[in-house]
């Protein structure tokens, strides 16, 4: 192992560990410069998806893949796996929701995974994304202008870390009371322009960020031809003439985040819904020329279920809950440590706990708020227990990735992905990202 490899572990630890911006900001800028020296870059997935939607190729679903805790062990995991599976598209993701409670501000999130591509030798682009950049539908009734504005502060200081893929959900905004498809999708599809609007005149010059819209609130109704039409038809009037729109769109098809729990703690069964899916992948392809649709809510699904999504035409697939819950119930996990997390949240989620739950329901839906206030705790485990978790949940990894026939796409992500070494424009860090919302698969 090169001293460059055993190094990064320290410096990927001390900017975790940081609790001052000036510290993180510094060494951030150290591994961002580091990257780029070995051939690492922040990259869109935009003309990749776009080249898809085109129909140049097809048949593997992407992973879209949210660590919420141990990011620096996983996303060398994750990179590990991609290199024995010559995989060239697949994407590290945190939501807004997540960066909150699980305290990764976006460069600190950033650095981490190009931390671990330097760990682990990886080479060309990483794909960091924001997912569920949501609208908090009150917030938005009160004064549309400020949650519109704290939405473009956290998309700026994501895009000047490193995220060039940007989730757009303003899906909260659906009024099913209205009659009209198009006027229940109104305010959708207007925040979603106005939002591309504003990542299309800060983006980097010479990147194209990759921007997501979403039709169905994950854990509603499901989306329909109808719903995607409206909203597209919307979204294409209200952005401005010339600009260059979304590439794909998230779209409800029965599952909801984190998966639903039962009283004895176990996930209930899902009835997903691969038809609508495929349906409305197809339009969004032929009929918009978008890269197709995104699945999110997936981590929880049963293992035989993930085959499906390519043979559906299933763009991207957002997964998360379930490599959380893979960490936090590994026999490795230290007890003592989580019954510490536990007995904070027992205080601190309080309000969270609903009339008639049980223990194992409630810690179930509550414990990733726990993620962020044992962040050091976690990360300043022994390096063997981490390792023996991270193995688990590579295989995790490994099994989806072929699954998903995420497999030997490494040449078409040469082909298609555009590598630019961008001198970000100074930007102050989000002093505060509120985690209102689910917005995390």
């Amino acid at each position: 192992m090169g001293r460059k490899a055993v190094g990064i572990d320290k410096i990927v630890t001390d900017l975790v560990v940081a609790d001052d911006a000036a510290t993180k900001k510094e060494l951030a800028k150290k591994i961002l410069a580091m990257s780029y020296k070995l051939g690492i870059y922040p990259a869109s997935i935009h003309d990749f998806y776009m080249a898809r939607g085109r129909g140049e190729f097809g048949g593997f679903t992407v992973p879209a893949i949210n660590l919420r805790s141990m990011t620096y062990d996983l996303a060398r995991a994750i990179f590990r796996v991609a290199k024995k599976n010559n995989s060239g598209a697949f994407i590290f993701e945190i939501a807004k929701s997540e960066m909150g409670y699980t305290a990764q501000i976006p460069a600190e999130y950033v650095s981490v995974i190009l931390g671990a591509a330097i760990k682990e030798g990886h080479k060309g682009p990483v794909f960091i994304q924001a997912d569920h950049v949501q609208v908090n539908a009150k917030k938005f009734q009160e004064n549309p202008d400020k949650e519109l504005q704290a939405l473009q502060d956290l998309i700026a200081d994501a895009i000047a870390a490193g995220f060039y893929n940007i989730d757009i959900d303003s899906s909260t905004l659906v009024d099913l009371s209205k009659e009209d498809i198009k006027k229940q999708q109104k305010f959708n599809y207007e925040v979603c322009a106005k939002l591309t609007q504003f990542i299309r005149r800060i983006e980097p010059k010479g990147i194209t960020v990759s921007v997501g819209g979403e039709i169905g609130e994950v854990g509603h109704q499901n989306s329909t031809p109808e719903d995607l039409r409206a909203f597209m038809s919307g979204y294409r009037e209200k952005l401005r003439k010339g600009l260059v729109g979304i590439s794909k769109i998230s779209v409800q098809t029965g599952t909801s985040h984190g998966g639903v729990v039962k009283a004895d703690g176990s996930i209930a069964e899902v009835k997903l819904d691969f038809t609508t899916l495929k349906t409305l992948s197809g339009i969004a392809q032929q009929e918009f020329g978008l890269g197709g649709a995104v699945q999110h809510g997936a981590s929880t699904l049963p293992e035989e279920m993930f085959h499906k999504f390519p043979e559906n035409n299933t763009l991207e697939v957002h997964l998360a809950t379930g490599f959380q819950n893979m960490m936090l119930d590994s026999r490795n996990f230290p007890a003592d440590l989580k019954k510490k997390m536990y007995d904070w949240l027992t205080v601190n989620a309080a309000n969270e706990r609903k009339e008639g739950e049980t223990d194992e329901q409630f810690f179930y839906k509550a414990r990733k708020k726990a993620l962020g206030q044992f962040k050091k705790e976690i990360m300043g485990l022994a390096q063997e227990v981490r390792d023996s978790i991270a193995a688990e949940i590579e295989n995790k990894f490994d099994f989806l990735f072929k699954q998903l026939d995420a497999v030997n796409n490494n040449a078409l992500a040469d082909k298609y992905v555009t590598l630019r070494r961008v001198i970000s424009r100074p930007r102050k860090e989000a002093k505060e990202i509120v985690h209102d919302g689910e917005g995390a698969d």
